[in-house]
């Protein structure tokens, strides 16, 4: 603005220049809004795919630079809570910031791509030598389909197996229900090949997926983990406590050891082991933990 005698006059220069910037403005954004129609992205999918994509950037750095390491959380009987049949072995990475990231974060992501492979491996590499190392650890293990076959990760199971003979015994490999129905007659074969070497199978989040009858019956699985969508809450869900005894009834028809997944109160748990389910796992019992208790009691008995 300029101003003339007592009154002010607009900057006709300065108008213009305004206007000019404001269409310029609007141009740009029906060519931003033109580009998300033609490639039928909306703002909200834009952002969902830039965190995803800096997800990924994150897994592929932190398998660069070995900043992937196990959880491991209990899983107890159903009548003595304070014994842990076994731990599982839960796959998390670090992020620049060194925060552990969870796996439901990122494992979507990859879990069809080289990069699950990868981490498939080190999962796998990282177990077995934790098993090695403390001889009175049982310790499940997931795995998917899409590791069968794959060179690396096979060979990483047969030198690890080879290093100490127990370790096949007290190795549990979980393989999701969702995943085994990719490949099932693959998944048959390859685990009676390995249960043969002693090696025991979970199947994993049992429920969430869809299951063959025909299937389930040829997989023969050692353990069935029920899916914590029918565990949460279950003292107080009448159509959950009718799921879960179904599936209860159906492992007990194959002598399937039970898991039920996502016990987070006493009044499930209890629930749950009057119904008769074997083992408990959840929050209740114990969050995953990077530093698990016998590692503190290995360094108590190698500083004694």
């Amino acid at each position: 603005m300029v101003r003339i005698g007592p009154g002010i006059m607009p900057d006709t220069g300065a108008l213009s220049r305004n206007a000019r910037l404001a269409a310029k403005l609007r141009s740009r954004t029906r060519t931003v809004l033109d580009h998300i129609a033609m490639h039928g992205r909306n703002p909200l999918d834009m952002a969902l795919a830039r965190r995803d994509s800096r997800m990924l950037h994150t897994v592929r750095e932190a398998i660069a630079h070995g900043d992937v390491l196990l959880a491991f959380q209990p899983v107890v009987q159903a009548r003595a809570p304070a014994l842990a049949a076994f731990h599982e072995g839960l796959v998390r990475v670090l992020d620049e910031t060194g925060r552990i990231v969870p796996a439901s974060e990122f494992i979507p992501l990859i879990e069809d791509t080289e990069h699950g492979r990868i981490l498939d491996c080190i999962a796998l590499e990282k177990g077995l030598a934790e098993l090695a190392s403390e001889p009175g650890l049982r310790l499940s293990l997931n795995m998917s389909a899409r590791s069968i076959g794959y060179r690396k990760w096979t060979e990483t199971l047969h030198r690890g197996l080879s290093g100490d003979p127990t370790v096949a015994e007290r190795l549990i490999l979980e393989i999701t229900e969702s995943s085994a129905m990719l490949v099932p007659e693959l998944v048959i074969s390859f685990m009676d090949d390995l249960q043969r070497q002693g090696i025991s199978f979970a199947m994993d989040d049992f429920g969430a997926g869809y299951t063959a009858l025909r299937h389930f019956k040829e997989f023969n699985f050692d353990i069935l983990k029920i899916d914590g969508q029918f565990i949460t809450g279950i003292a107080h869900d009448p159509d959950n406590q009718v799921m879960t005894r179904a599936i209860a009834s159906i492992a007990e028809q194959f002598d399937l050891f039970t898991v039920a997944e996502s016990v987070e109160n006493a009044s499930d748990a209890q629930y749950l082991t009057e119904i008769g389910i074997d083992c408990l796992q959840g929050y209740y019992y114990g969050a995953p933990t990077v530093s698990p208790a016998w590692r503190d009691d290995a360094s108590r008995r190698a500083s004694a």
